[in-house]
């Protein structure tokens, strides 16, 4: 039996370098224009069995504006950046130099009070692999990137510091397919265009 699971980065709600940690703005002006850009690709994943997304503001509008009406996964919520909530991580730096450095090095530290990287990843790994299974069954999920990057480090079953090196852009999809505990990445082809004699 086999699931098939894509997650959708929600879209923007500010430039990457005014990110904050766990961001609970709305989509900026921006980022609206970016879903209507791209909503004609994206809309053939409303057909999924189930829909959901995490619960900032910005991952439901992307998920309504995609025609997905989802259900809104705590599961699927943001890293608990506990005392640098709504910072960037030039704010967190500037603040506690020694304890970014820390956080950044090591995948169990949680130096701001809240959740760990590696707990993170568990966290979204086990919404993944408790997904109700029907063989064929399609799911679709909007997420913030963050939570996108822990699931694919998951899937891949690669060290927690991979998480650092996958960048995920607003907008972007990225399947998954298999059941609990074997999980595979899929890279869809763009179906071949007749070519002009």
């Amino acid at each position: 039996m086999q699931l098939r699971v894509t997650f959708v980065a929600a879209a923007r709600s500010s430039s990457l370098l005014a990110e904050r940690f766990e961001d609970d703005r709305p989509l900026d002006q921006a980022g609206w224009d970016q879903v209507l850009g791209v909503a004609h690709d994206l809309l053939p994943l409303s057909a999924a069995e189930l829909r959901y997304c995490s619960p900032t503001p910005r991952s439901r509008a992307t998920g309504d504006a995609l025609g997905y009406s989802p259900l809104v996964q705590l599961a699927l919520r943001d890293c608990d950046m506990g005392r640098w909530r709504g910072l960037t991580l030039g704010e967190a730096m500037a603040r506690e130099p020694e304890s970014v450095d820390a956080w950044l090095a090591d995948p169990r530290a949680t130096p701001h009070g809240g959740e760990s990287l590696l707990a993170f990843i568990s966290r979204v790994g086990e919404w993944l692999d408790t997904r109700p299974m029907e063989d064929g069954g399609r799911v679709v999920a909007v997420a913030e990137p963050a939570v996108v990057r822990a699931a694919l480090v998951y899937v891949l079953k690669a060290p927690p510091s991979t998480y650092w090196n996958i960048d995920v852009r607003p907008l972007s999809a990225i399947t998954v397919t298999g059941r609990a505990g074997r999980w595979n990445l899929r890279f869809e082809g763009v179906s071949e265009q007749p070519t002009r004699a």
